[in-house]
């Protein structure tokens, strides 16, 4: 298959399912997150997909894609810090362990698509 843009590319398109599962998951988070651990995961998982998106439009600087792929990788992270500070809090977070793998995996695509792009 022939990459044209950003939505090609399988790590930004499993970027993208798990912004949607982030949005459900935090809807389930206490009111008064509201402000809080709420909006930080749902900046965090955007963060992902964002970076990918403007990496790849800056493809043709190897430098510059792999800063980006980076912080989406930073940014994932970040997604599963929160969700294990929101497990310790006892938030209602059944699918902790499936979204957790998941990041996990976007996480390894995102390190082994930059240490093979050229």
């Amino acid at each position: 298959m022939t990459i044209r843009s950003y939505r090609d590319l399988k790590v930004y398109q499993q970027g993208m399912d798990l912004v949607e599962k982030i949005y459900q998951i935090s809807r389930r988070f206490p009111e008064d997150e509201r402000f809080g651990l709420r909006d930080q995961i749902r900046r965090a998982s955007v963060s992902v997909v964002l970076n990918i998106a403007e990496g790849y439009g800056r493809k043709n600087s190897e430098k510059e894609f792999k800063y980006f792929l980076r912080n989406a990788l930073g940014s994932a992270n970040e997604v599963r810090v929160i969700l294990e500070i929101a497990s310790r809090l006892r938030y209602n977070i059944p699918e902790l362990e499936e979204i957790q793998q998941s990041y996990e995996n976007l996480s390894k695509m995102l390190y082994s698509l930059e240490a093979r792009w050229q």
